[in-house]
């Protein structure tokens, strides 16, 4: 039994968010925010295409056939939507270069694009469907990453993600208000990710754990669809999400975009390097710093000066200083400094095991420490500041201190810079016929009705 009206469930709050939202809330600005999100995550997934992950997604989800397919992104394959929500999470996800929010709990919102687009595929939902759910699963996320760590308490961001996926999936699948509550139930109470994900040495599983989200989140709301019903209450109950994984938290619906609240996906960042996003002002610093530089060689130590965010998460267990895998790497505050120092530009290669594992730059990478920095902190996460120190040989000290990166809300990245990141990643894997199309229908998706065809556009070869 639901809660009388004057003590409504959250999942029902959100259910009625979800099922009320309409393309018409949304004022052009988020609009156009959410096809720069859907050109930046394809371009990371053509980045991705040739990596083991992606093989491999692509390989079980290509097994997969059914009467109601979604496209599997690289391929001309139609499987089920949840297999294409796992494949293409998987694509969007393993550069670890779409796009970041960052609050109490960091998040990487793009994700959620995978099972909105495998959700509405089957439905033939029409662009103006899609950029909604899309906004929808941003909100969503966003205002509960807003509201509580849950990484603090052992779990991963991802876990939020049975939320987001499942109602902007139950969006495009035409739920009503009660199957839309029944979805968050059926997403909720299977799927509370570990936060050993992101602990130690990293495993090709780092980056396939919110598509795992996204496959679970369209999972849910099929099962909604066809009458199954879900644990509720799934926030409030005596072994709900409040008791058993996050504690208690208040999220004030009456502030979700809309009615002249502003949408939380204006508040996320596009990526201007393939790496963990609290590193990226430190990379930024770091290139400032090389032309001061003669030679890496000259160079006695370096001090990154951090915020507890970035520390705890990539600058301080052993492993960041000796990575074994592309996912430890991209996740080493150390070695994006050092490699950043040593190459002068930190792209796909810098990432690459004959790189990361190579000796003459890990002795740099033993240069480098890590500290705690209360001034840092003050400005996190409104900015992602981080302060160099470099002392060279000759007792030179050079200090570069850089808090909104380029792609940061705070220093947004232009359409131009999104297609000319876009055009790096898809340009050697698509014909300049295909990708021309692609850009044009995505800059255009509030008119597209055929968003298959326009997936179908990035089949490789």
């Amino acid at each position: 039994m639901m809660p009388p009206q004057n003590d409504i469930s959250l999942a029902r709050k959100l259910a009625q968010y979800a099922h009320s939202l309409r393309l018409e809330d949304l004022p052009e600005s988020t609009v156009h925010e959410v096809k720069r999100r859907f050109i930046d995550s394809l371009g990371c997934a053509m980045g991705a295409y040739s990596s083991d992950p992606a093989r491999i997604a692509r390989s079980l989800a290509s097994d997969i056939s059914c009467s109601n397919p979604a496209t599997v992104v690289g391929t001309t394959h139609r499987s089920s939507p949840e297999w294409a929500a796992f494949s293409n999470g998987v694509h969007f996800r393993y550069l670890d270069y779409n796009d970041t929010y960052l609050s109490l709990e960091p998040a990487h919102p793009s994700d959620n694009i995978a099972a909105v687009l495998a959700a509405g595929e089957p439905k033939g939902a029409h662009g103006r469907d899609l950029i909604t759910a899309t906004a929808l699963a941003y909100e969503i996320q966003c205002r509960l990453c807003d509201v509580c760590s849950i990484r603090s308490r052992g779990w991963d961001h991802v876990t939020y993600g049975s939320f987001s996926t499942s109602l902007a999936a139950g969006k495009l699948l035409g739920l009503t208000e009660d199957q839309l509550v029944h979805a968050q139930g059926l997403a909720g109470v299977p799927n509370n990710a570990m936060r050993q994900t992101r602990v130690g040495e990293l495993s090709m599983w780092k980056g396939c754990a919110f598509a795992n989200a996204s496959r679970n989140g369209v999972f849910a709301a099929r099962l909604a669809e066809a009458g199954m019903t879900g644990a509720a209450p799934i926030f409030e109950g005596e072994m709900g999400f409040w008791n058993e994984v996050s504690g208690p938290f208040e999220l004030d619906v009456d502030i979700f975009g809309g009615n002249g609240n502003r949408f939380m996906i204006d508040k996320t960042y596009i990526k201007f390097y393939p790496a963990e996003y609290h590193s990226q002002s430190a990379i930024d610093a770091a290139l400032q710093l090389r032309s001061d530089i003669p030679d890496v060689e000259e160079i006695v130590s370096i001090v990154i000066e951090s915020f507890d965010a970035a520390v705890d998460i990539i600058g301080k267990e052993p492993e960041k200083w000796r990575p074994k895998s592309r996912e430890t790497a991209d996740h080493s505050l150390p070695y994006c400094v050092a490699v950043a120092l040593t190459d002068g530009q930190v792209w796909l290669e810098q990432f690459e095991e004959s790189r990361f594992t190579d000796e003459k730059l890990l002795s740099l990478v033993a240069k480098i420490s890590v500290r705690r920095s209360d001034a840092m902190n003050a400005r996190y996460p409104e900015g992602i500041p981080n302060r160099l120190v470099v002392t060279l040989k000759n007792g030179t000290e050079l200090v570069k201190e850089v808090t909104f990166p380029r792609g940061h809300a705070g220093n947004p990245m232009t359409d131009a810079e999104v297609e000319t990141k876009f055009h790096a990643l898809v340009d050697p894997v698509l014909s300049p016929t295909a990708i021309n199309e692609a850009l044009d229908r995505l800059w255009n998706l509030e008119r597209e009705s055929d968003i298959g065809g326009v997936l179908r556009l990035f089949a490789v070869g």
